[in-house]
């Protein structure tokens, strides 16, 4: 299970995100860059590299950039 703050991927979803809590069954991620939190299963959670994580930031931060999000 992971803990608060970890960083982890849905691998339903196919997304990276920040553990920011926990709904029942549920935990709430919410995408590195900031936004809508979404709910997850915790059997489709799986913990990310310190590699990953980075090239996810950069990716969000790229696209901040242009333009591409707030």
């Amino acid at each position: 299970m992971p803990r608060l703050n970890d960083v982890v991927e849905d691998t339903a979803a196919q997304r990276i995100g920040r553990v920011m809590g926990f709904v029942g069954t549920y935990v709430q991620l919410r995408p590195l860059g900031g936004g809508r939190e979404w709910d997850a299963a915790p059997h489709a959670l799986r913990p990310v590299t310190v590699d990953e994580a980075l090239s996810a930031s950069v990716a969000v931060a790229n696209a901040r950039s242009r333009g591409e999000c707030p």
